[in-house]
């Protein structure tokens, strides 16, 4: 009978417990990019006030100083980089970072990326669905870029599938576009969706590939008329 509410309280706990410690791996990536800042405050300000030098050291008061001032800079950025002078600037030194091989792959990789993923496709949705691993199996993927086949000029789509619960980590992978399915998701849907391991998923979900118009549908269907009287 001891089971029955020891499951029932790590139900209860569980998604507390993951939601904090993806709040508390954040906070520290945002302390550890503002430390260095209050660590160096916290010498300068030591001999004028050895108490306020005591509390910057503080590891708790140093984490949620840090992230504030991280968060305020990168606003800073944010309003500067949108600035015309900002914008001369950073393109100035992304010029610079082109003429450094290794820099610029990873650098120019990760900003294709995340704009491919923030503006919409040229065509259809963001979010997909792409038949990954098996035909039968559907899985969750982003339109990052749409090409075309050098032979036969069919339009592909270059999906990135993610997985769960990390959506940082997955595969690239090159599908027919009229292959792929279109789902009416926004990204942050989606992402919901992949980091929860699908609990957060929509009571309806468009699983197979329609045509993509009426004239597609009719030629089918007289397709499969005609090969029914050759036959």
């Amino acid at each position: 009978m001891l089971a029955v509410p020891i499951l029932i309280g790590f139900f209860t706990v569980a998604p507390l417990w993951v939601t904090w410690l993806v709040f508390d791996f954040l906070l520290g990536i945002l302390a550890g990019m503002g430390t260095p800042l209050l660590r160096t405050a916290a010498r300068a300000v030591m001999p004028f006030s050895e108490t306020l030098g005591v509390w910057l050291l503080d590891s708790d008061f140093q984490k949620l100083v840090a992230v504030l001032l991280t968060l305020g800079t990168l606003y800073g950025i944010g309003v500067f980089a949108s600035l015309v002078l900002g914008k001369k600037l950073l393109e100035i030194f992304e010029a610079i970072l082109a003429r450094l091989p290794l820099v610029q792959t990873i650098y120019g990789g990760t900003k294709r990326f995340l704009q491919s993923i923030r503006q919409p496709p040229a065509a259809g949705q963001r979010v997909v669905l792409i038949c990954f691993p098996t035909p039968q199996m559907k899985a969750v993927g982003f339109v990052t870029k749409l090409m075309r086949d050098a032979d036969s000029e069919r339009e592909l789509a270059a999906v990135y599938v993610p997985t769960s619960p990390n959506p940082t980590s997955g595969y690239i992978e090159i599908v027919p576009l009229d292959e792929v399915v279109q789902t009416d998701w926004s990204v942050e849907q989606a992402m919901s969706f992949i980091m929860s391991g699908g609990a957060n998923a929509p009571e309806h979900v468009r699983f197979s590939h329609q045509p993509t118009d009426a004239s597609e549908a009719d030629a089918e269907h007289s397709s499969g008329q005609s090969t029914g009287a050759s036959r």
